[in-house]
């Protein structure tokens, strides 16, 4: 199985400080949505781990956050591809979960689901702690410059960490790699 992990937001949809709270404000970035179709046609098993602490916070609900993944399925499946696991940490920062990024906790609960190693699974994120969380259980980190990206590329970054502008380079790459 080739498997990539990727973060939601400011990867595949565009971010906000004011957090994503609705399903008007979940809009896919450029080139993101046919990337991750793309990445599916060719035989990749996508899974998305993504911090969702306005949960936590009472900015939305699960039922919110479940509309806005479910519109990421469609659009990606009506390009012919598929995501085929979504974990996210509903936690604020302060409940002292093991599933906050920078935390593995996610990516682990991913492993075990699909059972399958994370030596070498590359993950594509736009903060220091998408690609921490990766790196914790053996990830290969892929930085963006979208989102939080281009100022995450100036700071101390993981050993190997490639950097790409856009999940669609990302993609580009390991589509001819």
């Amino acid at each position: 199985m080739k498997l990539i992990i990727l973060d939601r937001d400011g990867v595949i949809n565009q971010d906000s400080d004011a957090y994503i709270k609705s399903l008007d404000e979940w809009i896919p970035l450029p080139g993101s949505i046919d990337a991750i179709a793309r990445l599916s046609k060719a035989g990749w098993t996508i899974a998305v781990a993504t911090n969702q602490s306005g949960i936590g916070r009472g900015y939305y609900d699960e039922a919110t956050l479940q509309d806005m993944h479910d519109r990421l399925l469609q659009l990606v499946a009506e390009q012919g591809g598929k995501v085929d696991l979504i974990r996210y940490c509903p936690h604020a920062p302060d409940a002292g979960c093991d599933c906050r990024k920078p935390l593995p906790g996610l990516f682990r609960q991913i492993a075990d689901e699909l059972d399958h190693s994370l030596d070498g699974v590359p993950t594509v994120g736009d903060s220091l702690r998408d690609l921490e969380a990766g790196c914790a259980v053996g990830c290969t980190p892929y930085l963006v410059r979208t989102g939080k990206g281009a100022s995450t590329e100036h700071k101390t970054l993981p050993a190997g960490t490639r950097v790409f502008d856009d999940l669609a380079a990302v993609v580009d790459h390991l589509l001819e790699s």
